[in-house]
């Protein structure tokens, strides 16, 4: 035996020095708990907890878990007469088995704390002892070469004013592994893609963060004179100067065309409208395209969808008409241009009869109100306030106490009446206790104060006033996000519906003006669109250059994106000439239209129709699948589109003898653009080849070109 262990087993074995006062279990105790992951929900703060033994996620209910290991388990748990044969210990430490293997180090610093508060008789501490109420994090932004490391250092500063270095018992996460990646203790390593990561600090319910900015490494970029056309523009350079990056070039009048009109319309350009927007020699002709589209009806359709998406009109817990006449009330909306302000407000304090006030059976569909608060923070705000239903959110500041707040709002809210004849009101004065304590949780809003009683009257009048004032934190700003991503294919925020301090949007300060331009226009969400199609960053070029091929975050060129299912089976319908059959829909019926999210349709639900279960924009899946590239290749609803008798292909075969112009023309209708002199000529080349069966030579050459990635992707 070495003097060292010996030494070892002397220290570990002498009686605790620390008196009970000395302890307080959740500023001592929880964050070693949370450190070693024994809280976390892969281990015991799961639903069930693991092995008999429950504690509550991330240490968010002290007087549970001081309960759990003191109490429970026959006090098998912690034994304060012989601290060291506490079960706790015993298996934390690895001498006996465990199914988490060895989380405390036998003889660590943590696990001496956790014997001498064993040995003090676990005591809970004064109920009195200051608390953590704010985190900083040192240094708070650095910019790092491509594979440097930082430590970072967490203080936390308590109520009382005094401040502790917590690192050692904080919790890491990045918010982008392929920028910045972050270990179990805090050291932030950069890697060799150019952006920002925010790394998040998490202690005792409290969290900070942590900007890393990784510039592209080589020698620094000269900007290319590129144009700017609106403030947007600027703040996105700002931003690319920093990391070192050049922008690519403005899109050509083919790219910018095909882009925006799905991007805004969901439907391709004509032949015949393309042919005249590339002759076209006006300067102000991009900025007149986009005010065209703005008033089309396919910009309602498409816009509606999009809305209708989040906010749940189905088909199943309505009904047919009620679930039409929940679609039409936002459709009507998006057409007549409502504030979105408004809009928001109407539907947050809706009323009256299913059959006749729209908006009211978003009520009839979430039914519970921890769901209706949820949903409405979550599609309003951006802001996603399930997880602290039953906890401390893990990566925010909202606890309990605010969740039950919001859900205050909505406990009067009720569908009530006959089958036939139901309609939503907010009647009588229900409270809303907090689960853990018991006590009364009146109506408050996020961030705020909860006052000494609920509101008088219909309470959604209050949320519904706080929610759309100029100074909310989130209303604009999710709208701005929210537009944004869905014309530029990721948003300044991602998920754009997870806004946290610990997920910081790519580029605050375009965030900040974006918003601040929608609170000045009244929210139009017309004028937001426009504002964002002029600029020169939504008319950059799809095509990389040496300096921003890694970039994805931070819109140095446009990014590939993959319509929707819906606007990827309007495309093939529209160039195939023959339009789809949709269940209980008329025959003329765009897939954009259909505002049954329950009727049936292998192809949309095979490229990630959402099912309306939830807000939550992943319902709407865009990853590529093998199955979605077979079905187009092999497809016989497909083939049957392209060989149709009064489709495209063979209108065009029996009006165009000319093989160059037969070419030119399947150029416009697929991708929108002129085809080259090289794609001419092996076009024709191909048509003459079999002059004998042109007909079909003609739908081999639309068939590669609908299955090609021009085609199948939005750039």
């Amino acid at each position: 035996m070495t003097p060292r262990f010996c030494l070892t087993l002397l220290l570990l074995a002498a009686p605790a020095t620390a008196s009970a006062a000395d302890f307080h279990f959740e500023n001592d105790i929880v964050p070693i708990l949370g450190r070693y992951g024994c809280n976390s929900s892969g281990c015991h703060g799961k639903a069930e907890g693991q092995g008999g033994f429950k504690l509550s996620v991330f240490g968010s209910d002290p007087e549970a878990d001081i309960t759990a290991l003191t109490r429970e388990g026959r006090g098998r748990r912690v034994f304060p007469s012989q601290p060291e044969e506490s079960l706790l210990l015993r298996k934390g430490s690895g001498r006996i088995a465990h199914g988490g293997g060895t989380k405390l180090p036998y003889g660590s610093d943590d696990y001496r704390t956790i014997r001498d508060w064993i040995a003090a008789g676990t005591p809970v501490g004064s109920p009195d002892a200051p608390r953590v109420v704010a985190l900083r994090i040192e240094p708070a932004e650095r910019v790092m070469g491509v594979m440097s490391e930082i430590p970072l250092r967490v203080v936390a500063r308590y109520s009382d004013g005094a401040e502790k270095d917590v690192t050692r018992h904080a919790r890491f996460q990045s918010n982008n592994d392929t920028v910045a990646s972050v270990t179990a203790d805090g050291r932030v390593t950069a890697h060799d893609v150019p952006g920002e990561a925010a790394v998040m600090a998490a202690y005792l319910g409290e969290v900070g963060q942590f900007r890393a900015i990784v510039p592209r490494p080589g020698p620094v970029v000269t900007g290319p004179g590129l144009p700017r056309f609106n403030l947007i523009d600027e703040l996105v350079d700002r931003k690319l100067a920093k990391l070192n990056v050049s922008p690519s070039p403005v899109c050509d009048d083919p790219e910018f065309l095909r882009r925006v009109c799905l991007d805004l319309t969901g439907t391709l350009p004509t032949p015949a409208a393309t042919r005249a927007f590339l002759t076209d020699a006006a300067k102000d002709k991009r900025a007149k395209l986009v005010e065209s589209l703005l008033t089309r009806p396919e910009f309602t359709d498409l816009w509606a969808m999009r809305w209708t998406d989040l906010l749940r009109v189905d088909r199943q817990p309505l009904g047919h008409e009620r679930a039409y006449t929940y679609y039409k009330w936002v459709r009507d909306s998006i057409a007549a241009n409502k504030p979105f302000d408004r809009f928001a407000r109407e539907l947050i304090t809706a009323e009256g009869p299913l059959d006749e006030v729209g908006p009211a059976n978003f009520y009839k569909v979430v039914t519970k109100p921890g769901e209706m608060a949820s949903t409405l923070s979550q599609v309003f705000l951006g802001v996603r306030i399930g997880c602290a239903e039953c906890h401390h959110h893990p990566y925010d500041r909202w606890a309990q106490t605010d969740y039950y707040g919001m859900v205050g709002f909505f406990t009067p809210v009720a569908a009530k009446g006959a089958k036939d004849a139901e309609s939503v009101s907010a009647t009588g004065d229900p409270q809303t206790r907090h689960p853990r304590t018991g006590k009364p949780v009146f109506a408050h809003a996020l961030g705020a104060a909860m006052p000494s009683a609920d509101p008088r009257g219909d309470r959604r009048e209050g949320l519904a006033d706080w929610m759309t004032r100029p100074d909310n934190p989130y209303f604009a700003r999710n709208l701005a996000n929210r537009v944004w991503a869905w014309m530029l294919g990721a948003g300044l925020v991602e998920p754009v519906d997870d806004v946290r301090a610990t997920n910081p949007p790519s580029n605050p300060e375009l965030l900040d003006a974006l918003a601040k331009y929608t609170i000045d226009n009244g929210y139009d969400l017309r004028k937001l669109i426009a504002l964002i199609a002029a600029s020169r960053v939504y008319q950059t070029a799809s095509h990389p250059n040496p300096t921003n091929e890694k970039d994805e975050r931070n819109f140095s060129r446009a990014l590939f994106k993959r319509p929707d299912a819906e606007i990827l089976l309007d495309m093939i319908c529209q160039t195939a000439g023959v339009g789809e059959k949709f269940q209980g829909a008329p025959a003329a019926t765009r897939a954009i239209q259909l505002w049954d999210s329950k009727a049936r349709h292998d192809f949309l639900k095979l490229f990630g129709r959402p099912v309306r279960a939830t807000a939550c924009e992943c319902e709407r899946t865009k990853e590529p699948s093998a199955a979605q590239v077979l079905n187009l290749l092999n497809s016989p609803d497909v083939q049957a589109k392209l060989s149709h008798e009064g489709g495209t292909v063979a209108r065009l075969v029996r009006e165009l003898s000319d093989d160059t112009k037969l070419t030119e023309e399947l150029y416009l209708t697929f991708f929108a653009r002129f085809p080259t002199p090289a794609e001419t000529t092996v076009a024709v080349n191909h048509l003459k080849a079999h002059a004998a069966t042109r007909r079909q030579a003609a739908e081999d050459l639309a068939w590669a070109m609908l299955n090609s990635t021009e085609f199948l992707f939005n750039h």
